[in-house]
C-alpha cells in the first residue's frame, strides 16, 4: 500500500511538469511517463510502460546516439540535445532532450530518466523568422540584401535584359533563377550558359546551335541554348569573357530577336529573356576596347549589383545557420550551431570567395566535428587564431566587437528604432540600452519612432 502510495505521489508530481518525462529500469523499459510525454508523443500512459523507450519514441538519435546510453556510459547527464521523434501519428517533432541517471539509497544505478521539450512552437517562430530573411534560395538580412529582395520581385514582372555584377560566390545564379522563378515565363526553361567555360567555336554552336555538315563533326542538327529557351529565360554567365566575334552576334540576337544555326541561312525568332552576369568590371572593359559599348547598354537595361560578403557581415550568421540546416539533412547529423569563438572568426574573416566560401568553410567544419556545436577548431587553418590560448584577452575583445558591430547595424537597419532592434536581436529593450551604454555605440540622428516594417 505504501509503495503504491509513493508511485502515486511521483506521478502527480511528474505530471505537474510542462515538459515530456519518462523513466527506464535497467532492461530499458519504461517504468513512468508523465502527462506531458503522453501530449507530447500521442502514446499514453498505460501504453507506454513497460515498453522500449525506442519503441515509444522512433527518435532519430536512438540507434546511434541515444543520449540516455551516452550518460549511463559516461555517467554524466547530457543537456538540451536537439533531436526529433515521431509521434503516433506518424508526424516529426522537434525536442530538446536532457538525461541523468537514477540511483538508490546506496548508490546504486537503477535505472535513468529523459526529459524532452517539444520544439515545434519553437521551429514555427524561428522558420516564420527565417522567411523574413530568405527569399526563394537567397539568404540575407543586410540592408544591400532586403533591398534587392524588395525589387526582385518588380524586375520579375518585366521581360527587360538584366545584368548582374558580382563577385565570385556571391549567388548570381541564384538571383538569376529567382527572377525566372517570379516571373510570368516560370513555366518554361530556365536554360544556364557559362561562357567562361566553353572556347569560342563551341560556344558558338552552343549559343545558336548547328546544322548537319555544318562543319566536320556536325553529323546531325543539334538546337542551340537560345532556342532551348524558348519561351523562357537564358542565363549567359561570365559575359565578360566572350570574344568581339561571339559579342556581334549576341547583339543581333539582342536586337532582332533571332537566332541562325550554324550552317542555316534562314534566321528563327526566339521569345526569351536574357539575364546576364559578370564578375568583371564591364564599364572598365568597355573603355579598353575589350566589350561593345552598344552590347553592354543592350545586356545593362536593369543592372543589380550583389555586394561581398565582407560588405554584408551581418548576414554569415544567418547563413551558417542555413548552411547547417542544410548540411544535417543531406548528412544525417544533428549540428545544433557555431561556437561563440568559431564564430567570431568568421566574422572577421574576409572571403574571398564569398558565399561559395562560406559553404566549403562549413562543410570542412561539419565533417570535423563529431559532437554538436562547430569549435575553432575544426575550421581551416587560416581562420584560427595563431596566438589562440596565450591571449585571451584578444578573444574577448573580438567577440565584444562582433557584439557592438552587430547592435550598431541592428540600430541603424531599423533606423534607431530601439524596440524594433531588440527584438530582433532577442534581447529586452532595457538589456539593449544597457549595451548601448556599456559598449559605447554610437546611435543614428533618428530615434526611429516612425518606422514601420
Amino acid at each position: 500500500m505504501r509503495r503504491e502510495t509513493k508511485e502515486n505521489d511521483r506521478d502527480v508530481i511528474l505530471d505537474s511538469i510542462n515538459e515530456g518525462v519518462f523513466t527506464i529500469g535497467p532492461d530499458w523499459h519504461i517504468t513512468s511517463f508523465n502527462q506531458a510525454a503522453q501530449r507530447i508523443t500521442g502514446v499514453s500512459r498505460e501504453e507506454a510502460i513497460g515498453r522500449l523507450c525506442s519503441e515509444v519514441f522512433h527518435a532519430n538519435i536512438c540507434e546511434n546516439n541515444c543520449a540516455l546510453r551516452r550518460t549511463f556510459e559516461t555517467g554524466k547527464p547530457v543537456v538540451n540535445v536537439t533531436a526529433f521523434i515521431v509521434n503516433n501519428k506518424g508526424f516529426r517533432v522537434s525536442v530538446r532532450i536532457s538525461t541523468a541517471i537514477l540511483k538508490d539509497d546506496d548508490n546504486k544505478v537503477i535505472g535513468g530518466v529523459e526529459t524532452f521539450q517539444d520544439l515545434s512552437q519553437v521551429e514555427q517562430l524561428r522558420k516564420e523568422l527565417q522567411s523574413r530573411h530568405t527569399f526563394e534560395d537567397i539568404v540575407g538580412r543586410s540592408p544591400a540584401m532586403i533591398r534587392l529582395f524588395e525589387i526582385l520581385p518588380l524586375i520579375a514582372e518585366s521581360s527587360s535584359t538584366v545584368l548582374i555584377e558580382g563577385p565570385s560566390g556571391t549567388g548570381k545564379e541564384l538571383f538569376a533563377k529567382a527572377i525566372h522563378n517570379l516571373s510570368p515565363r516560370r513555366k518554361k526553361r530556365f536554360v544556364a550558359v557559362n561562357c567562361a567555360a566553353l572556347p569560342d567555336t563551341l560556344l558558338e554552336s552552343e549559343f545558336f546551335g548547328h546544322k548537319a555538315g555544318a562543319f566536320t563533326d556536325a553529323k546531325r542538327d543539334k538546337i542551340g541554348r537560345f532556342m532551348l529557351a524558348e519561351g523562357g529565360t537564358i542565363f549567359l554567365d561570365e559575359i565578360g569573357d566572350i570574344s568581339p566575334a561571339l559579342q556581334v552576334r549576341l547583339l543581333r540576337v539582342l536586337q532582332e530577336r533571332t537566332v541562325e544555326p550554324l550552317g542555316s541561312t534562314e534566321p528563327v525568332k526566339v521569345d526569351i529573356r536574357i539575364i546576364a552576369a559578370t564578375n568583371k568590371d564591364l564599364t572598365r572593359l568597355v573603355e579598353d576596347g575589350k566589350f561593345r559599348e552598344d552590347l553592354y547598354y543592350r545586356i545593362r537595361v536593369v543592372h543589380l549589383e550583389l555586394p561581398g560578403l565582407k560588405e554584408r557581415r551581418e548576414d554569415i550568421p544567418l547563413l551558417a545557420e542555413h548552411l547547417l540546416a542544410k548540411f544535417n539533412q543531406l548528412q544525417g547529423k544533428s549540428i545544433t550551431g557555431v561556437s561563440i569563438e568559431a564564430m567570431t572568426q568568421l566574422m572577421e574573416y574576409d572571403f574571398p570567395g564569398n558565399v561559395r566560401e562560406l559553404e566549403n568553410i562549413i562543410e570542412q567544419a561539419f565533417v570535423l566535428c563529431r559532437g554538436e556545436i562547430i569549435e575553432l577548431h575544426h575550421l581551416p587553418p587560416e581562420l584560427r587564431p595563431t596566438a589562440m590560448s596565450s591571449n585571451s584577452g584578444a578573444g574577448s575583445l573580438n567577440i565584444k566587437t562582433m557584439e557592438k558591430n552587430l547592435i550598431a547595424e541592428t540600430l541603424r537597419r531599423y533606423a534607431g528604432n530601439r524596440k524594433s532592434a531588440a527584438r530582433d536581436l532577442g534581447i529586452n529593450t532595457s538589456t539593449l540600452y544597457r549595451k548601448i551604454k556599456d559598449l559605447k555605440i554610437e546611435l543614428p540622428a533618428s530615434d526611429g519612432r516612425g518606422y514601420r516594417r
